[in-house]
């Protein structure tokens, strides 16, 4: 007997992918519900080789559906999340709103799967930041080697981690660039995004800081290590799709940067690919699509006494949203739920 699933926000890119993921990895699904809001009532999405049309979230009865994977706003999982949980189904959320939360275990199950268990105190487990997923899968096993102190990390993050809406901008600003009479002014983004980096995401907080830059620091803590320093700069890019980040370690002990890459070399969700020479190593474009989590310039940092500087590419609609959620489907299955 297989699980009965609900994807919340299905039309979305986020809840799409979703349903996308759940048919590739052939998750042991007898029902899969998609739910969107009533406006978007009735639209058809695809999974697998089926078409679901979308049921009414506003309406739906979560009762006897053993997992929801929620890809909507904190403010409509603020509603509904709770909804789905008092019926005894388990949420997964891929919003902001329970991240932050004591009694809400934020899972990478390449990192912390052990905190699947502790699920039970609200019946929600939380999705990390695309930002942060792709980097703790890099640190969690460079970290259980030599212990991670400090992480300086500057990412590149991709327009279709502010949704559709920074799509179309960056598609629609590219085109009116070559038209001089097509004036496409910024609305999504503070500042033009074709041919441009904003080194702006999410609101700016009392410290200089945004509160992209806070979420790294604050889930890094969470999932791995609440010792570990982070100091995060995070910068929107004129990509569609694929997070990259420049990821600086400074470690407690010394770790060569050969052992460092056959670490993660050997660690599950990841890929190496990195070779000095020209094209050796991963831009965003070549990481769509795919579920690794890809690593490349790996080198000694001298300037520090035990560091080492890499280069990290995600899919971010992906491992960054929603293979991960999928994951914690497949890992609270498999550890707790028992079914199919």
């Amino acid at each position: 007997m297989g699980y009965r699933i609900a994807v919340v926000g299905a039309t979305g890119n986020v809840g799409r992918e979703m349903l996308n993921i759940l048919a590739e990895r052939g998750f042991p699904a007898d029902e899969i519900v998609a739910l969107a809001s009533r406006k978007s009532l009735g639209t058809e999405v695809s999974y697998g080789d089926t078409t679901l049309k979308t049921k009414d979230l506003d309406t739906f009865d979560f009762d006897g559906f053993d997992m929801a994977l929620f890809a909507i706003g904190s403010d409509a999982t603020k509603t509904y999340a709770p909804k789905a949980a008092k019926a005894g189904c388990v949420v997964i959320d891929n919003s902001s709103l329970y991240r932050y939360d004591q009694d809400v275990p934020l899972i990478v199950p390449e990192c912390n799967p052990q905190s699947i268990h502790d699920y039970a105190k609200k019946n929600i487990i939380a999705n990390p930041n695309c930002s942060t997923a792709q980097m703790v899968v890099a640190l969690k096993p460079l970290h259980d080697r030599a212990k991670i102190k400090r992480v300086v990390v500057s990412t590149y993050q991709s327009v279709s981690g502010a949704g559709k809406e920074g799509i179309d901008e960056l598609w629609d600003q590219t085109k009116s660039i070559y038209n001089p009479v097509d004036n496409k002014p910024p609305t999504k983004f503070t500042k033009q995004i074709a041919f441009n980096v904003i080194p702006h995401i999410d609101v700016f907080m009392d410290d200089g800081s945004t509160k992209e830059e806070w979420k790294m620091v604050a889930e890094t803590k969470k999932i791995l290590d609440t010792s570990i320093k982070v100091q995060a700069t995070c910068v929107r890019v004129p990509v569609f799709v694929g997070h990259s980040e420049s990821v600086n370690i400074e470690f407690e002990d010394f770790l060569d940067e050969d052992e460092a890459r056959d670490i993660l070399r050997e660690a599950p969700g990841i890929m190496v690919v990195d070779k000095r020479e020209d094209g050796g190593y991963v831009t965003p474009v070549e990481c769509v699509g795919d579920f690794a989590t890809f690593i490349s310039r790996i080198r000694q940092d001298s300037t520090v006494e035990n560091g080492i500087s890499l280069w990290c590419v995600s899919d971010n609609l992906r491992k960054g949203a929603a293979l991960n959620a999928v994951q914690i489907a497949e890992l609270l299955g498999r550890e707790v739920l028992k079914k199919g």
